[in-house]
């Protein structure tokens, strides 16, 4: 079995709830990636505000879950600071997000889609796999175009359930069995 580490950015606590969960159907170790100074808009804006020194170290790891948002189809600074920072001592990436982007909407303007695409090319053939979760699968049909309603949803035990799950546990299927997903 590949030596795996989860690590991953949330701002809001999606992407950490999930981080988490996988980090312990695998029982692999977990790490969060920590900006010097974690201010949303600057990130957003595309700056570069440096990252405090990971605990664990990077080459010790088969595999990396690199977990993380998508802000408005962007791969945010703190991954992408992460991948620079590291890229020469990875051995093999997989990207997954929880977004609020949906998957009819993955390849437009605010899509992850075009994020998958920057991260392939910034690694090649090391970034194996991307896969997103996003967090509309947890809404009401009704809800799941709705701005407001998708930005303040929060995954939780009470919510987690349905279609997300789902792809949740073949996503999980894949990284136990060793497979690329």
């Amino acid at each position: 079995m590949k030596k795996t580490i989860v690590i991953y950015y949330s701002n809001k606590g999606n992407n950490k709830y999930l981080a988490q969960k996988i980090a312990d159907n695998l029982n692999c170790d977990i790490e969060e990636i920590r900006p010097l100074i974690n201010v949303q808009l600057l990130m957003m804006m595309g700056l570069s505000l440096g990252l405090r020194r990971l605990r664990c170290n990077i080459e010790d790891y088969d595999r990396i879950i690199l977990m993380g948002p998508v802000w408005m189809g962007k791969f945010i600074r703190p991954l992408k600071d992460f991948v620079n920072k590291y890229k020469k001592r990875i051995n093999e990436l997989i990207f997954v997000s929880c977004c609020g982007s949906s998957f009819e909407k993955k390849d437009e303007r605010f899509g992850h889609g075009l994020v998958f695409n920057v991260v392939k090319e910034m690694l090649g053939e090391k970034c194996v796999h991307c896969e997103a979760l996003p967090i509309t699968l947890v809404l009401a049909e009704d809800k799941q175009e709705d701005p407001e309603t998708v930005m303040k949803t929060r995954l939780s035990d009470d919510n987690f359930e349905g279609e997300i799950v789902e792809r949740y546990n073949l996503l999980l299927m894949g990284l136990s069995l060793g497979l690329r997903p």
